[in-house]
């Protein structure tokens, strides 16, 4: 990433005439020593269909003629010699789009200064120091001096510019530790980039061997593997292909699959997925060079480059444009317009948000669930600030007194003094500190989970995974552990409940099963030796098909023989696997012209296409229905009942004349002849029933979705602890689902699904349609109590729409597409279950962090505002100076945050139910602590202030002149406030009312280095701060008694957590207000959308600063969508950068539709297990009535006998019958719409 970075500005294109390519001045006049040129390459792989066709016969003969003029070979691929590798990026470019430069450290502290109040309080301390060194003339007259409250002497006239320049000071500190923080996560997160990028690894063909190189290290010449899921990461040139559908929707926005042939259309563009089949294609272009290189190139991705290609455009519109480049310009505005659809720029101030009115229907990245509620919270908690602060300011400006005209210089220092005394309690009144909480908690997470093998892709996915409510998992590869191994086999009309010996089998069924296995799998997959002798053997590739080339191994045969014999190359038609078919078939044409069809599949679908069966002398004989029947029960339900998958193995001899409509699949796969049905063993993961086990106790509902027979996925669950003798739950397989619920009219009906997802628990032989259904119906449903967060596994290419609806898409490391990775939100870089109850503890411990953090700023808050308002009040004055607040508001935003942030997470996480979508985030425990040591240091507070100059027998600091010198009364205040954040830090690491706040300390080192380093900085302030921070220097005594009551907010936390919060009816009654104010305001927002609009682009002072923040935050969110990011930065007016306003007028910033109907306080903790049992049974209305009467379909489904299994009942549907649910389409009125074309950009940043 760092090359990446060091060297972008070599492969900007400075112009269309030097082409895309990098590190290539010179040397493409011939082409280097390559019969083509970078110039030549892009402009073919502009054309499509025949009239490419047309230009590579003209140009080169066929595609055999561009690979000889690229010094590669169709079979055996390119050689791999480093120099050659060397020379080949050099003549045609790197498969890399350089990324954005980051901001330099300066540009970082310049966007810190844009902060409304910061550039307040700067302006504020310039006058202030401006004023310091005026002698007002009337100063020395005795009415003034009594409006100054007592005459001052010279020294300390002289000492007025240090207050202004300690706050000009510790706005410089504010500003500088803002950006070293945005500087350090933007290089956290780069590193993530960085990471996430080398785990894209795609198939090419070097010596002849098929190996996984990155896709930065592809260069022009490779031969490239193309299978199911791929996501292309260059252009390229079918050479030999199988059933290849390609997906463009990214590029031309065709949503039908486009096939592509050697004869038709053999271009296939980087960017773009391959939905079935496979082939091989020569790479003919990369990075920029590519079509999507272009269209990055013509959005203006080069640094430095916005001016330069607005200028190019301009001069372009005056002249005739060639062919490709008008083409590529639309591609680009098609491209430009859904990047502003889905990222929303912010727009210039001067008719920009008339331009987001005229877009209502824009569509917007819903926020994640703590977003939503900080962001309402923050919001609330600025109004509330900017109310005391003006408060603060008017009760200081107008005390009452008479104006004096001779006076008024006086007044104006005094006016400025008390204008910055009110800034200052807004910047402590205001959680700045919460987007910074946040990226610190989040970071820290995902760095820890990488070594818990969770890939983070999209940061808040780490926080949201943490609510989760429920788990839609696959099966194989995740609870199981995707070894395959047949174990049991119906050969020869025998069941043997082993792998027979050769001399069992008749020769001629063998060779024929051999074929069978050997031709009608990827070559891709395949046995290799184990790494340690006496090790397993590894299995590459799919691993069904492993298992099925074990299975020959076994019987001693050799496959790969077979496949010499035999080339991909010569198979005449491929019918490949998907999710529809569930079968896989394959053509070879024999000696003598005819031809054979080898297919394979679930046996349950492909047994109801054979005709005949191979007998125990390997003849075909008749199969018949009632033969079929008789098998399944007796062969195949057995197997499906021990957790074994079953897989037929078929063939059939087809003539040649006439040649069959190879178009024609239903004509061609039926009619067959079965050769065997195995039982394949993939043991369950001995780590998962364990797994399983924490997530149910943790509140979290797993359920199975899967491809796999109903039988075996039933005795899965069983094993995996999903499902347990005597509960009430759910087995069904995708067509009974689709019975359930859809009408008469086959349309979803939300009321229908909400009867059958709760009891729901496994979901087999479903297709990826029905488990996005499923997923969007949990979601949607209202049924419950706590809205459901539904996290989802997925790892095929059809899995993308289920990973995408999900609150939280995980996609499998290993066996997953590289679609499925680009749709997920977090990669299991293991494929393991129990690595997502991992993702679970660490999100639930973000939540707990962002908890504790706002338990502890929210009481330094309401302490700090209520001190200098009261005291504004009374005593004309803030006890807490504006320099001394600047340092609180560093201990408890800055400081706090990264100490509450890091705490380390504990199993105790995972013994409490989910917090849920609508729980508020404040808890009335986290209320009471809050009220509690608010109530007590309050209490301290006023005490020192209005009889601590008798308590500890020194002078009072009330009333002082305007250029006093520090009191020891006022330095005992600020000390005494300080000391008490301190402890009540320890305090706030538990927020469920645990007594023993000391657990767990100790191995948080950060914590107490935290809280060490502030107090030695806090001593040295008070003993040798002097005139700058207001402190003079206390005695050891008066240090004592100040730490003693330090320490007394570790006792009142006893007393705190002695008190149940069920008996403090207040509490209650506050937070049933406060929600029905928020209720209330909700159903507001949703009627006067356009007034909510106006109100929040006028927002101010703390509503600003927060939502500055949270851009900062959101936008960083988003780093690792990297490629997106740059298109978006690069489209976006250097004004709308710096306008905060912008950043309000927003839609994205709106806070009125970010999440409804969330209380601020809660009161669901007042008893766990009464609210557990409510999660568990607690119904809407509409499904508490009587039982439905035996004729509808719930009922009586359960009323149909069920299958003994293992002495209890399981209820369970016929397992007979296929999956011919009707599919259907994502765009229908249930669903969303589908994705726009910057898909492409999307996920092609995975990819280079």
């Amino acid at each position: 990433m760092g090359e990446m970075a060091n060297s972008a500005v070599e492969f900007y294109p400075k112009g269309r005439s030097r082409g895309g390519g990098g590190k290539e001045e010179g040397n493409n006049a011939a082409g280097g020593d390559f019969g083509v040129t970078v110039e030549e390459l892009r402009d073919l792989m502009e054309l499509r269909g025949g009239e490419a066709i047309q230009k590579i016969q003209e140009a080169y003969g066929d595609s055999e003629g561009l690979a000889t003029k690229l010094l590669t070979n169709t079979i055996d691929g390119l050689s791999g010699d480093q120099a050659d590798l060397d020379r080949r990026s050099k003549s045609f470019g790197q498969n890399f789009i350089p990324p954005k430069q980051p901001k330099t450290f300066l540009e970082l502290v310049w966007e810190a200064l844009q902060d409304v109040t910061l550039i307040i309080l700067e302006v504020a301390a310039i006058i202030s120091l401006g004023l310091s060194f005026y002698q007002p003339p009337g100063d020395d007259t005795e009415a003034c001096g009594n409006v100054s409250g007592g005459a001052e002497d010279e020294g300390e006239a002289e000492a007025g510019w240090i207050e202004g320049a300690a706050i000009l000071l510790s706005v410089v500190c504010v500003v500088l530790v803002t950006a070293f923080n945005d500087w350090s996560k933007e290089k956290q997160f780069r590193g993530l980039q960085s990471r996430i990028e080398q785990e894209q690894r795609f198939a090419v063909v070097r010596k002849g061997n098929v190996i996984q190189i990155p896709v930065a290290d592809m260069v022009v010449g490779d031969m490239a593997q193309v299978k199911y899921g791929d996501l292309l990461p260059a252009d390229g040139i079918l050479i030999q292909g199988n059933d290849l559908k390609i997906d463009e929707s990214s590029l031309t926005g065709e949503s039908d699959h486009v096939g592509k042939t050697v004869d038709k259309d053999p271009m296939l563009l980087s960017g773009t997925h391959v939905m079935e089949g496979s082939g091989r294609m020569l790479v003919t272009a990369v990075g920029v060079n590519s079509q999507t290189g272009i269209i990055f190139t013509l959005l203006g991705a080069g640094e430095g480059e916005e001016e330069e290609e607005e200028e190019d455009d301009k001069k372009k519109k005056g002249k005739q444009p060639e062919v490709a480049v008008e083409n590529n310009q639309n591609k680009a505005k098609k491209q430009d317009e859904a990047v502003a659809m889905e990222m929303q720029p912010l727009k210039s101030a001067e008719g920009g948000e008339v331009e987001e009115k005229k877009r209502p229907n824009t569509t917007k990245k819903e926020k994640s669930v703590l977003q939503g509620k900080l962001t309402k919270l923050a919001v609330q908690i600025g109004k509330a600030g900017r109310m005391f602060s003006n408060s603060v300011v008017y009760s200081l400006m107008f005390p009452g007194r008479v104006w004096l005209a001779e006076c008024t210089p006086v007044y104006v220092q005094y006016f400025v003094k008390f204008f910055i005394i009110g800034v200052t309690v807004l910047v402590v009144a205001v959680p700045e500190g919460l987007p910074l909480a946040v990226t610190i908690s989040l970071a820290y997470s995902v760095k820890k989970m990488m070594k818990d093998n969770n890939l983070v892709r999209h940061l808040d996915a780490c926080e949201t995974m943490g609510n989760a409510t429920a788990i839609c998992s696959d099966k194989t590869g995740t609870l199981t552990t995707n070894r395959m191994t047949v174990v049991q086999t119906f050969l020869g009309d025998q069941h043997h409940r082993s792998v027979p010996e050769p001399e069992q089998v008749n020769p001629k069924t063998l060779e024929l099963l051999v074929n069978a296995i050997a031709i009608n799998s990827a070559y891709t997959s395949k046995i290799m030796p184990a790494d340690q002798e006496g090790g397993l053997a590894k299995q590459v590739g799919n691993k069904t098909e492993c298992g099925l080339l074990g299975f020959v191994l076994d019987l001693e045969q050799d496959y790969s023989a077979v496949r010499d014999r035999v080339p991909e190359e010569q198979l005449f038609k491929v019918y490949t696997f998907n999710s529809v078919r569930k079968s896989m078939s394959t053509v070879v044409q024999q000696r003598d012209g005819s031809f054979r069809l080898y297919s394979k599949g679930a046996s349950e679908i492909l047994l109801k296409k054979c005709s005949y069966i191979m007998d125990v002398h390997g003849e075909p004989r008749n199969f018949r229905p009632r033969d079929r029947e008789e098998m399944v029960k007796q062969v195949i339900e057995p197997m499906a009942c021990e957790g074994l998958r079953t897989i037929c193995i078929a063939f059939r001899d087809l003539p040649s004349n006439p040649e069959p409509d190879w178009d024609n699949e239903e004509d061609i796969v039926t009619q067959l002849t079965c050769l065997t049905v195995v039982g394949i063993e993939d043991p369950v993961r001995p780590e998962v029933p364990d797994a399983i086990r924490k997530c149910q106790k943790a509140g979290i509902c797993v359920r199975m979705v899967t491809g796999d027979n109903i039988n075996t996925a039933r005795a899965i669950a069983a094993k995996c602890g999903i499902i347990h003798p005597g509960e009430d739950f759910l087995c069904i397989d995708g067509k009974e689902f689709n019975r359930r619920i859809r009408n008469e009219k086959g349309e979803v009906e939300q009321e229908r699904i909400d009867k059958v997802w709760p009891k729901l628990r496994v979901l087999a032989r479903s297709s990826p349609t029905d488990k996005h259904t499923l997923v969007k119906g949990i979601m949607d449903s209202t049924v419950l109590e706590l809205r459901q967060v539904v996290a989802v596994t997925g790892d095929g290419t059809n899995d993308g729409p289920a990973l995408k609806k999900a609150d939280v898409g995980f996609a499998m490391g290993i066996a997953g597409t590289d679609v499925a990775k680009e749709a997920s939100d977090i990669i299991l870089t293991d494929d393991n279950f129990s690595s997502i109850v991992k993702a679970v503890m660490w999100g639930r411990n973000v939540y707990d962090s962002i908890s504790k953090f706002l338990q502890f700023q929210l009481t330094v808050n309401v302490v700090a505002v209520i001190v200098a308002f009261t005291g504004a009040c009374i005593t004309q004055d803030s006890p807490l100076k504006a320099v001394q607040m600047l340092w609180v508001n560093l201990i408890m935003d800055t400081f706090a945050s990264l100490a509450l942030a890091t705490e380390p997470p504990t199993e105790s996480l995972l013994l409490r139910k989910p917090y849920g979508r609508n729980n508020p985030l404040i808890s009335l425990t986290m209320l009471k602590n809050i009220l509690g040591h608010g109530v007590y240091q309050l209490i301290i507070i006023f005490s020192l202030l209005f009889i601590g100059e008798r308590i500890f027998n020194i002078d009072s600091g009330r009333n002082a002149p305007l250029h006093s010198p520090p009191s020891e009364h006022y330095t005992i205040i600020f000390n005494t406030f300080v000391l008490m954040q301190l402890f009540n830090e320890i305090n706030a690491r538990k927020i469920h009312g645990e007594r023993n706040v000391f657990d767990g300390i100790f191995a948080n080192p950060i914590f107490c280095s935290i809280v060490f380093g502030t107090l030695v900085i806090q001593v040295v302030i008070v003993q040798w701060g002097g005139k700058p921070f207001s402190c003079a220097p206390l005695s050891v005594e008066q240090w004592l008694w100040c730490l003693f009551v330090g320490v007394g907010e570790l006792l009142w936390g006893q007393v705190i957590a002695t008190v149940p919060s069920d008996q403090l009816p207040c509490l209650k009654e506050a937070g049933a207000a406060m929600a029905a104010v928020e209720e209330e305001e909700e159903m507001d927002d949703g009627d006067e959308e356009g007034e909510i609009d106006c109100a929040e682009r006028e927002l101010r002072r703390g509503q600003i600063l927060w939502c500055r923040g949270l851009s900062r935050i959101q936008t960083q969110m988003r780093v690792v969508n990297a490629f997106r990011t740059n298109v978006y930065e690069t489209r976006e007016k250097t004004e709308s950068r710096n306008s905060i306003h912008n950043f309000m007028a927003h839609p994205e910033f709106l806070i009125n539709d970010l999440i409804h109907n969330i209380p601020l306080i809660d009161d669901t903790d007042i008893d766990e297990e009464s609210e557990l049992s409510r999660y568990q049974h607690h119904l809407h209305p509409a499904l508490r009535k009587p039982p439905p009467p035996p004729a509808q379909p719930p009922s009586s489904s359960r009323s149909r006998p069920p299958r003994p299994y293992r002495q209890h009942s399981l209820p369970v549907t016929p397992t007979n019958i296929n999956n011919n649910a009707t599919l259907v389409t994502f765009g229908n009125a249930n669903s969303k719409a589908p994705p726009p074309p910057v898909l492409l950009l999307y996920c092609f940043q995975t990819s280079l």
